[in-house]
């Protein structure tokens, strides 16, 4: 049966603003978009339909918006090849001669002169009334890698383009690390130590990417180090970022700074009976109390501020450098300042404001320096610690979210670049049967990209800055995004597709100009086309062993990519003990996450998952008969993964001990401690536990290829 007529042309005109109007679950059930829900999404990209009845007149606009569009705002040369591309004109304009010029990025200029009736016909159409014709206009010679910018002129127009000029595949493994290397995972919070002040900071970090460098690792892999709201609003997920383009200061070891040798009130406050009892109340907690130790670092960080402005020195001249270099730090700095003067959201603030438009006196100054400062003592931590592990012999992965907070100042600065009436997330599956709403606003396809990607670009650089490994949280997000209207259920969403080329041309040109290696995040509902895009611009799969179980007992395990970093599970996961003894179901049946019916399926699956898991760990030799308990098998599991020929594999520090307590319970808020549980050890005592230094030196063997 056919759809009707008004149907059709909605349908139309969603995939003009490349808007999928159905999509596949993870069943393989159709799943078709509800009219109200793509006439939202329709409005949200800038169509102007507010009912089915302006669905013909905003296609006849979009038709005609794309054709007099002369060329693309953004094309990629791929291995610096020539390009080809539409040139198109109404067809009145099509004749005579067009002017070119190419403006590279290191200031070199190429300018040449065509005849427009010399270009080859491509297709044409009439809309509205006009004809229009596209020619095949090819960029001459090689072009060197970077950023340039096409100008083309007309007797009738003129129009540009950004040319991104990129090897087609991102920065592999260098020589500085083993063909089958290996590294650690802990979260940063969690990695507490005698001297941090209940819970793990720069410094922490550095110590245990030196330990791991030592016992013969490669990599220390965490959760993102983003700034976050720590006071008013609360929001500790490293996953919704205040922004993705400053370091986290929560993590700001006080005792390092420069500042504290001259500074004699924060040497008073760090000695104060009051601060130490505090301090110590916050080390013996199994939890960390962000906005507690917030307040406790932050008044020692406001000492230390003060004094670094009290008067002139190479240390204050620093700053200044490091505020000239990083020019959106000091607006950054404002905004933090304005918010918690206001102590409301930005979207409430009076419209100046709200418009981005911070002038003196909007702000305390005092708060916006304490801001600056801390943004500064971040980046010098982040810095020292990249490069000291870098000269032992470890790398970090660090993690590039998805999203940011809707409050945040990314969204705030750069409002055209967001959409605010929706929010990203994921459709029902199998684990998140109502779906996922992740409450974060998703960029705006076609505006990022006729902006030239310059916010994308900035928050890529931030994290690339120093060589190290990324991983790209939802991959998938660089094809496509489910977006969920607000007001809506996220089982309503509809799927907005992304410029995916400029996307991964963005990220392998920044990757090899900061020799970083990227890893997507490909775990879930991935539809075919995202591996061999993944495979085909270089970057590394994510293989986690609980998503890749097979109940069928002659596979038990699906084979381990080589172009992959592998692991046991991820942050969002339950640690391998709880899996093993199905914890993580009775939490979600406690949670309402999980029915009893579908919890009675799911312990019956993961009981043949476990059989035929051990009857693969037997067959390859890593499990001895008779051994299926939880400590020999996830041994086994460990064996498996180390002696693949993955490049890279990542232990869950806390899975060497039993954890049964996740990080992150995805699809909650406050029914669990959410990003905030401490390692049950200390770094100091986790350094030396004997079944920890087993486990990692027999991975080390098995990744070296050594005997024993």
């Amino acid at each position: 049966m056919s759809s009707p007529p008004t149907t059709r042309l909605l349908h139309q005109l969603a995939r003009l603003y490349d808007v999928q109007t159905a999509y596949y679950d993870v069943f393989h059930r159709r799943h078709q978009a509800l009219p109200q829900a793509l006439l939202h999404v329709l409005r949200a990209l800038g169509a102007a339909v507010d009912s089915l009845e302006d669905v013909p007149s905003a296609l006849e606009e979009r038709r005609q918006a794309l054709w007099e569009r002369c060329i693309e705002p953004v094309v990629v040369a791929w291995d610096g090849a020539p390009v080809e591309l539409e040139v198109r004109l109404p067809a009145a304009e099509s004749s005579g001669s067009v002017a070119c010029e190419l403006q590279l990025e290191n200031g070199d200029s190429r300018a040449w002169t065509c005849g427009l009736d010399d270009l080859p016909d491509m297709t044409g159409a009439e809309v509205s009334g006009a004809r229009y014709v596209a020619k095949r206009f090819t960029l001459p010679g090689k072009l060197p890698n970077g950023y340039h910018r096409l100008h083309l002129k007309t007797a009738g127009r003129c129009c540009q383009s950004l040319v991104i000029s990129t090897p087609s595949r991102a920065f592999g493994f260098d020589g500085g690390m083993s063909q089958r290397s290996w590294g650690v995972f802990l979260p940063l919070y969690a990695a507490h130590s005698q001297r941090s002040w209940g819970a793990g900071d720069y410094s922490d970090l550095e110590s245990l990417a030196a330990w791991v460098a030592e016992v013969g690792g490669d990599v220390v892999a965490t959760l993102p180090l983003l700034s976050t709201f720590l006071d008013e609003p609360f929001e500790p997920s490293p996953y919704t970022p205040v922004s993705r383009l400053m370091w986290n200061e929560f993590y700001i070891d006080v005792t390092r700074l420069p500042e504290l040798e001259r500074s004699a009130s924060a040497q008073a406050l760090l000695e104060s009976t009051s601060l130490r009892r505090d301090i110590a109340i916050q080390r013996e907690s199994p939890f960390v109390d962000y906005e507690t130790q917030m307040a406790l670092k932050r008044q020692v960080l406001e000492e230390l501020c003060r004094s670094l402005f009290y008067e002139s020195s190479g240390r204050l001249e620093g700053l200044r450098d490091f505020v000239r270099t990083h020019p959106g730090v000091e607006d950054y700095a404002r905004f933090r300042a304005t918010l918690e003067q206001r102590r409301a959201p930005w979207p409430r603030w009076p419209q100046r404001l709200r418009k981005g438009q911070l002038q003196k006196g909007d702000c305390d100054e005092a708060a916006s320096r304490y801001h600056l400062y801390a943004q500064w003592a971040a980046q010098q931590q982040v810095q020292a610690l990249l490069e000291e592990a870098d000269n032992d012999g470890a790398k970090l992965c660090l993690d590039f979210p998805l999203g940011v907070h809707p409050h945040g100042y990314d969204v705030w600065r750069n409002q055209d670049c967001f959409v605010p009436d929706v929010t990203a997330g994921a459709p029902p599956d199998a684990v998140f049967t109502a779906g996922q709403d992740w409450a974060s606003p998703p960029l705006h396809p076609g505006r990022i990209r006729e902006q030239g990607y310059g916010y994308f670009i900035a928050c890529l650089r931030h994290h690339m800055r120093f060589p190290s490994i990324l991983r790209i949280d939802h991959v998938l997000g660089l094809h496509r995004l489910f977006w969920i209207p607000k007001g809506m259920e996220p089982e309503q969403g509809v799927y907005v597709r992304y410029p995916t080329d400029d996307l991964y041309a963005i990220i392998a040109l920044e990757s090899h100009r900061n020799e970083t290696i990227v890893e997507g995040e490909d775990l879930g509902t991935v539809p075919p086309y995202v591996r061999p895009a993944m495979k085909r611009h270089g970057l590394y799969r994510s293989y986690v062993l609980q998503y890749e179980l097979s109940s069928d007992s002659a596979k038990g395990a699906r084979a381990v990519p080589s172009r992959s970093i592998a692991s046991v599970n991820t942050h969002d996961m339950p640690p391998f003990a709880a899996y093993w003894q199905g914890l993580d179901i009775e939490q979600r049946v406690e949670l309402g996450l999980l029915d009893r019916a579908a919890s009675r399926y799911e312990r019956k699956e993961r009981e043949r998952l476990k059989r035929a898991l051990v009857r693969f760990l037997q067959r390859r030799g890593f499990a001895r008969r008779g051994s299926d308990d939880c400590k020999a098998i996830l041994m086994a599991v460990l064996a498996f993964l180390s002696a693949s020929q993955a490049r890279l594999v990542v232990v869950n520090l806390e899975d060497l001990w039993l954890e049964t307590e996740a990080q992150n319970m995805p699809g909650t808020t406050d029914e669990c401690p959410n990003w905030r549980r401490k390692s049950q050890y200390r770094l100091e005592t986790l350094c030396r536990l004997p079944e920890v230094a087993e486990v990692l030196r027999e991975v080390d063997r098995l990744r070296r290829g050594t005997p024993r």
